[in-house]
């Protein structure tokens, strides 16, 4: 499996670069899935089940290829935070999130159809932000205007800006690829990665 070529099943600059940072050749592939939310699946059953719809889509077409898909969302009190789109919505959301502790999602899988190989996994990143007044979340929007990263930041750059506190196993996948877990499962379908 070490010579099949390595996609990622993502239009995602965020987890592009991160992908790029394990210094592994790999093409980039946008699946085109229906990621509507179905209702009884929680937060961790719908980044699973979106990431491997991810990776799957893009298998059929390359069945001798390992496929990464991943997908992520936030959950604040009982409700997913998607990427708010706009401007309104990520005053919204962040105001939501002040002093609260949100939890970020991220489904990953692997998969190589010719071998049979699929590993799929939802990893867990806590967040706490400060108690922001509305003039810092006005600052922060206007700033770094992160209308497409689900919960309406970026804590890779000035959004850590925004935290009291970050909790988790791996603080890559906050940003939306895992990397300690995508080490294990692309070697585990035989990609060596150091």
């Amino acid at each position: 499996m070490s010579n099949s070529s390595l996609i990622l099943a993502s239009s995602s600059p965020f987890r592009k670069e991160l992908l790029s940072r394990l210094h592994l050749p790999f093409d980039t592939i946008s699946p085109d899935i229906d990621e509507t939310q179905k209702a009884v699946e929680n937060p961790e059953q719908y980044v699973s089940r979106l990431a491997e719809e991810k990776a799957l889509e893009v298998a059929r077409h390359h069945k001798d290829s390992i496929i990464i898909g991943s997908d992520q969302c936030a959950y604040l009190n009982g409700q997913i935070l998607g990427k708010p789109g706009s401007h309104e919505n990520a005053v919204k959301q962040l105001q939501q999130a002040r002093g609260q502790e949100v939890v970020f999602y991220t489904g990953l899988s692997v998969m190589q159809l010719s071998s049979g190989f699929s590993q799929v996994d939802c990893i867990q990143y806590k967040v706490g932000f400060r108690e922001l007044t509305d003039r810092q979340i006005e600052h922060y929007l206007t700033t770094e205007k992160p209308y497409n990263c689900a919960g309406s930041f970026k804590s890779e750059a000035y959004g850590i800006s925004l935290f009291s506190y970050m909790s988790g196993d791996d603080p890559t996948s906050i940003i939306g690829l895992p990397l300690i877990r995508l080490i294990a499962m692309l070697e585990a379908a035989g990609i060596e990665v150091v």
